[in-house]
C-alpha cells in the first residue's frame, strides 16, 4: 500500500519560511489529486494546498500568496514551500494522496 513520509517541519520566527517535504512510496499506479492539511490545537483539520496531476493548485484563503505546493513525480515528492509564516501557521502539517492516505505529519511551529 501507500506511505507518506513528511519532513521539514521546525520552529521559525513570525517572518520565516520552512519548506515541507512528502515522500510517497508504496504500490501505487498513479500520481492524483495530493495535498496539505494542518490541524492546530482546538481545530478541526484543514485544507492548506493541493495539487493535482495536471498540475492544478488550490490554496486556503489564509495561506494564499505565502504557501506555494508543488511535486517531483520523478522523485515521488510533494514540497509545501512555506514563507511569511505567521504565527498562526503553527500546527501540525500533514500531506496526504487523495485524502485515503496520510502521513504521520510534522510540527510546523511560528513563534518569536
Amino acid at each position: 500500500q501507500v506511505h507518506l513520509v513528511e519532513s521539514g517541519g521546525g520552529l521559525v520566527q513570525p517572518g520565516g519560511s520552512l519548506t515541507l517535504s512528502c515522500v510517497v512510496s508504496g504500490t501505487i499506479f498513479s500520481i492524483n489529486s495530493m495535498g496539505w492539511y494542518r490541524q492546530a490545537p482546538g481545530k478541526q483539520r484543514e485544507l492548506v494546498a493541493q495539487i493535482t496531476s495536471g498540475g492544478s493548485r488550490n490554496y486556503a484563503d489564509s495561506v494564499k500568496g505565502r504557501f506555494i505546493i508543488s511535486r517531483d513525480n520523478a522523485k515521488n515528492t510533494v514540497y509545501l514551500q512555506m514563507n511569511s509564516l505567521k504565527p498562526e501557521d503553527t500546527a501540525v502539517y500533514y500531506c496526504t494522496f487523495n485524502r485515503a492516505y496520510w502521513g504521520q505529519g510534522t510540527q510546523v511551529t511560528v513563534s518569536s
